[in-house]
Order: C-alpha cells, then structure tokens, then sequence
C-alpha cells in the first residue's frame, strides 16, 4: 500500500513538473533571453492564441512598435508588424492581428506590476488578438482591464534595454524587434 502512495506522488510530481515546463518561453532578444511563465490557469485561450502564434513561428521577426520608458513595451502585431514579411508596415504596425477570431477577456485580479506580459485590445475589452505588451514597471490603472496573461521570470534585464519610443504614444523608429519566441 505505501509502495503505492509512493508512485502515486511521484506520478503527481512529475506531472506538474512537465505542465510546468509546458508553460515556459524563451524570448530572444538581441541583448539577451527572456524567460517567460504563463498563465494557463488564469486565461487559458490568451495563453493558447500566444503559444499557437509561437508555435506557428509567427512573433518571429515582430517589431516592438510601441515603447514608452517607465511604462510598457508593445509588441506582437503579426500582421503589419513583421519585419521579415512582405505586409510590413511600421506606419500600420500596431493596427493588425492574426487570422485568428478574437478573444473573450479573461481579466483577473492578478495586478500589472513589472514584467507581466498582457494582452493589448482596442477599446472593445474582447478584442484581443495576437498583440501583447511587457509592463515595465507597476501600472494599476490597468488591473481588471486587460488580461495578463505571463509573467517575465528571467531576463527582464533585456526588456529594459528595448529600443524606446518618442512622444506620448511610444511610436519607435528603426524598433527593435522579437528574434524568435518558443517553448523552453
């Protein structure tokens, strides 16, 4: 009987070892890799879109479009914003999404503080589609308005060193982009 109490708990373990694992990503950044924890209990279909987009290689070469110093960094526009496709446009990127429909809100009371990865929207609170932004320090204002959805566990050294935007709107020239983005 113990002997099977003991299999019992390491099946469990191990378990959550590997659906631990699954919800880890590695963003490549040009100074560095950002280790990303998701969410998947919290807002289960952003964390799906994200890791599909991922999966599907198509945050591959996305500009970080929007960078406003000591408040976020945007990224994630898989449409108008990817530098290596023929559809890119910096004037248009922020504008665009994925083929994919759009997502139901999935607020929570997990606060905005540094390193949480959200999702952008548009006014509509279920408009969220592919974009996504990296908080750079504590922005309350937006708990319970838009779905966070990760959190940086590693590396938000690199995230500091994005390319920044001028003027109120972030708007960056010759912006630094997303390398790749993938399961660890």
């Amino acid at each position: 009987m113990i002997k099977k109490i003991v299999y019992f708990f390491i099946f469990i373990l191990f378990t959550n070892l590997s659906n631990a694992e699954e919800n880890i990503m590695i963003l490549k950044l040009k100074d560095g890799d950002v280790e990303i924890e998701l969410f998947s209990d919290i807002a289960p279909n952003h964390v799906k879109r994200f890791k599909q987009l991922a999966e599907e290689k198509k945050y591959d070469g996305v500009v970080f479009h929007r960078v406003i110093d000591g408040f976020m960094a945007q990224t994630g526009d898989v449409q108008f914003g990817n530098s290596t496709h023929e559809s890119y446009d910096i004037r248009r990127a922020g504008t665009g999404g994925s083929k994919y429909p759009d997502l139901k809100a999935e607020f929570s009371d997990i606060p905005h503080d540094r390193g949480i990865l959200s999702m952008a929207r548009s006014s509509d609170p279920n408009s969220a589609n592919s974009q996504f932004f990296i908080v750079f320090k504590s922005a309350p204002h937006l708990d319970r308005q838009y779905t966070a959805f990760g959190k940086v566990i590693k590396g938000m050294e690199f995230v500091d060193l994005i390319k920044k935007g001028e003027g109120s709107n972030g708007e960056v020239d010759n912006p630094d982009k997303i390398i790749s983005l993938a399961s660890k």
